[in-house]
Formats: structure tokens, sequence, C-alpha cells
């Protein structure tokens, strides 16, 4: 089952462009022909992505995450980014630093971090882009 490349195409049309990078991955992730209708979608989508229906997820999750072996930075930091949003609460500078523990010791950006901690998730992103 996976969207109609023909239906793919109207529902980019349709589908709001500034969902972010976690929304529009997951929906460009779609195989050909798994949704039908824009009704499919958008039950689709609830499933996957309405936060009422989640269970936050602990603080502590974040420190269990670390850069996977052969991981690119950019696919690192929307793992992290996605389970930082899934946490309740206020936790933005701790977020920072626990990002900086799940990068390989040889990292420049970890060199850079510890050097100058980032002061809060913008910061970190400029950072990475750099």
């Amino acid at each position: 089952m996976a969207i109609h490349s023909r239906n793919k195409a109207l529902m980019c049309k349709v589908f709001p462009s500034s969902l972010g990078p976690i929304a529009m991955r997951w929906f460009n992730g779609l195989e050909e022909g798994s949704i039908r209708s824009h009704k499919e979608l958008s039950r689709a989508f609830r499933a996957r992505f309405v936060t009422c229906s989640r269970i936050p997820r602990p603080l502590d999750s974040l420190l269990s995450m670390e850069i996977r072996e052969r991981e690119t930075l950019k696919p690192y930091f929307d793992r992290y980014w996605e389970l930082f949003n899934e946490i309740d609460g206020d936790f933005e500078d701790m977020a920072v630093r626990t990002f900086k523990v799940g990068l390989p010791m040889n990292s420049d950006l970890r060199k850079s971090l510890t050097m100058k901690l980032a002061q809060n998730m913008h910061q970190l992103m400029d950072r990475i882009d750099k």
C-alpha cells in the first residue's frame, strides 16, 4: 500500500509545507499507494503527530541519544529534536548540554560546544549549520 503518485502531487499542493522537517520527512516517506484520500492522510497524520494522544517522554531519554555509526549530524539532530519535542517542560538548557554528550569525543562540534556552550536550541542550530 502506498500513496498514488498523482494523488501525492495533488496532496503536496494542499498539504502545508510549513509543518517542519519531521512532518515533511514523514509525508515524503509515505509509500506509493498507501494513502488514497485527504481523509486518509488526515487520519494518518493525526495518528502520528497529535500530541495529546502521545505520552510525554521523560527528560532522561535525551541522555540515551547518541550519534549512530556512519550517521551524519543532520539526521542525528533531527532525531534529537523530535525526541526533545516529546518531552514536557522547559528543559532547553539541559537539552543543549545532553546533545553535546551524544557526539563523538573527536567531533569538532563537540569540541566547539565544550569551549563555548550554546545557550539555547536556536544557538545550537546555528552552530550545527556552521
